[in-house]
């Protein structure tokens, strides 16, 4: 909340400082600020790109603007396997040369060409290297680095170098969010057999952790501590009381059809009850708001 105020305050000091008659004579600036404002806070990512358009089409050498466009294109891609379309590609292989020390959009071209089935283990070290050296900030790199372990490298390899990160800023909230997030995905989508309970309990510590760190924005990181809860050898009660409290809750349209579809996941693979996993799964379903998790 105070975040997007922040942003919408600078939005507004920079419409004092360039006043435009018209919506369509928005000063570039302020273009590319309401782009970066919807990229960061809204899902309209259409409008974003179009905003960015405009600013770059007034001020074509700013490469930061043009950065952050292709970066606006490729989220939109986010839960595709086979990646971008060609002509993104290409514009992401452009910006790149551009903005060379961009370790972020570095990381998110990493991925899609890897998606595109090219082999990048060495690469993919060779940037982690360079983003444990970059400051560190939600742009600096290390999440899309840490999924290109995840999909690429190793899972496991990944846990270290998000590891190694917070060891070395161990009072940086962000990255102890990203070391929960790899052990989330170590226990809950890479273990054929039950994890290690030491491994289990490390990740419950690390999420409980990230919830009271974030704690206005905690909702999936408590749908994912349920699901860690369920892997263990003595939380599997902790896992139900955990959904059934989250299940109570006022949510928004979106976040119920996402906790929907995570409680029908658990109730199929932790508790083997299809018939009521079956029932979640369409309750979802039935929420207009198109997701990954209503498709899913």
């Amino acid at each position: 909340q105070a975040e997007s105020q922040a942003y919408l305050s600078k939005v507004d000091a920079l419409m004092n400082k360039y006043p435009s008659p018209s919506e369509d004579e928005l000063h570039a600036e302020i273009c590319a600020e309401k782009a970066w404002t919807l990229m960061k806070f809204s899902t309209d990512r259409e409008l974003a790109a179009d905003y960015f358009q405009r600013a770059i089409r007034m001020q074509p050498d700013m490469v930061e603007w043009n950065t952050s466009h292709v970066i606006g294109l490729v989220s939109a891609f986010k839960h595709s396997k086979t990646g971008v379309e060609a002509d993104i590609l290409e514009k992401m292989r452009i910006a790149k040369e551009q903005d060379p020390e961009n370790l972020y959009l570095a990381a998110l071209y990493l991925e899609q060409r890897a998606k595109k089935g090219e082999r990048i283990e060495d690469e993919a070290r060779e940037l982690a290297s360079k983003v444990l050296r970059n400051p560190v900030s939600s742009y600096s790199g290390m999440k899309p680095v840490l999924r290109v372990y995840r999909n690429y490298v190793s899972v496991d390899e990944a846990i270290d170098l998000a590891e190694e990160a917070m060891k070395n800023h161990p009072d940086v909230r962000y990255l102890k969010r990203c070391v929960a997030l790899c052990y989330k995905w170590k226990i809950i989508f890479f273990s054929d057999r039950r994890p290690k309970q030491s491994m289990i309990d490390r990740a419950i510590s690390l999420h409980k952790e990230v919830i009271s760190l974030y704690p206005h924005s905690s909702l999936v990181k408590k749908v994912d501590l349920a699901n860690i809860f369920a892997k263990s050898n003595h939380s599997q009660a902790k896992a139900e009381q955990m959904f059934q409290e989250l299940l109570e809750r006022d949510l928004e349209p979106a976040d119920k059809q996402m906790l929907y579809h995570n409680y029908a996941k658990y109730l199929n693979f932790d508790r083997q009850d299809q018939h009521k996993s079956i029932k979640y799964h369409m309750k979802a379903a039935v929420i207009p708001h198109q997701s990954f998790f209503r498709k899913n």
